[in-house]
């Protein structure tokens, strides 16, 4: 159990100035600083003069972008001067939400607690530290509840940050977070009991509003889905969700637990064949093809299916809980206003119209 501590808002941005001659600092700003309710958030590298601000929701890129690049060169990565500054250097990441932590896990099962365990996300994942904070608003998308994750987390962070009237509670999550605290303690606190109690009303709060939220939207539980899925396996929801969908993959590159990648060549230079890591997307037409040209998702319904099945029984099976966090940044950002309420829902109709 580790310590929790008080910070003045003044406090708290001296203690990001100090962040700031240690390490790379990333915080969430307003995409439109005159309406910061209704805009979203983009992280950014704060210079020496940009001021640390509290997002009340998550960010539009997924965590995971900080450790695996969308495009990145892989080969000798670590005989360069350039990229070992890249993965050594300290990194910290304000802003973070419960739903990010939570999608962060499939990353760190698959990078982490695989057959092999993949050296560059190990590296920049060890130099960085994770500032993350309670949700005090949320998006029409956001439906986090469904998969049992809370507004707030309570693990997975190296300092967490609840906002109050005056400041925020800063609650430590590891040894690196104590650690950092304990380096820049003149900003800290010892919390009082009122200051809980406040916290702990504000959290409630969120909570009894997005339960409001989603409570006629009629979502599939997190013990029904894998049910679905593989009892809907042959039903017609995917051909019909299928023909809204583009194949941009866009659902894939901005979700927090989709982690796809494939390896390419590169130019050669200097007789070395160079190796190019970028993400990839199951919505893809040529994602599943073997080199002899067969393709078991030769189809846009297979290969809707198949990013289902991954993340609602795959990941059941192997990690016991869905590969989903209930961001909605996949709703989002969907030309074809494909939902992935909708699809459990219409698994979860048709399945029940049968029985």
């Amino acid at each position: 159990m580790y310590n929790i501590y008080f910070a003045k808002t003044e406090q708290l941005e001296s203690f990001a100035k100090e962040l700031k001659k240690l390490a790379r600092v990333f915080a969430p700003l307003a995409k439109d600083a005159q309406s910061p309710k209704q805009t979203d958030y983009l992280y950014q590298r704060l210079c020496e003069d940009t001021a640390l601000a509290f997002n009340p929701y998550r960010t539009v890129e997924p965590l995971k972008s900080f450790f695996t690049y969308k495009y990145e060169k892989v080969a000798d990565y670590f005989n360069s001067a350039k990229n070992l500054t890249d993965i050594t250097e300290k990194t910290v990441i304000f802003g973070v939400k419960s739903c990010d932590i939570a999608g962060h896990k499939i990353q760190d099962f698959v990078f982490l607690e695989g057959v092999e365990v993949d050296s560059l996300y190990r590296a920049r994942r060890e130099n960085t530290i994770i500032i993350s904070g309670d949700c005090t608003d949320f998006k029409e998308v956001c439906h986090c509840l469904a998969w049992e994750i809370m507004p707030f987390p309570s693990a997975g962070f190296d300092l967490n940050l609840s906002p109050l009237n005056d400041g925020f509670i800063v609650e430590v999550g590891s040894k690196k977070g104590q650690e950092l605290v304990n380096q820049h303690k003149d900003y800290f606190t010892p919390v009082k009991d009122t200051q809980i109690a406040g916290r702990n009303a504000k959290r409630q709060s969120i909570l009894d509003r997005l339960k409001r939220h989603l409570l006629f939207q009629n979502l599939v539980s997190k013990d029904q889905v894998q049910n679905l899925i593989r009892e809907g396996f042959s039903l017609d929801t995917w051909k019909e969700f299928m023909l809204n969908c583009v194949e941009c993959g866009g659902c894939n590159f901005i979700c927090d637990t989709c982690h796809c990648f494939l390896l390419a060549d590169s130019s050669q230079k200097q007789q070395q064949n160079g190796k190019l890591r970028l993400w990839d997307s199951c919505q893809y037409k040529n994602y599943a093809r073997v080199a002899g040209g067969a393709n078991p998702q030769k189809t846009r319904a297979a290969r809707l299916r198949f990013r289902f099945t991954k993340k609602f029984d795959f990941f059941v099976d192997n990690l016991g809980a869905p590969a989903c966090c209930g961001c909605g940044r996949c709703i989002e950002v969907c030309p074809g206003k494909i939902d992935i309420r909708e699809v459990l829902k219409d698994l979860a109709n048709k399945l029940k119209k049968q029985q």
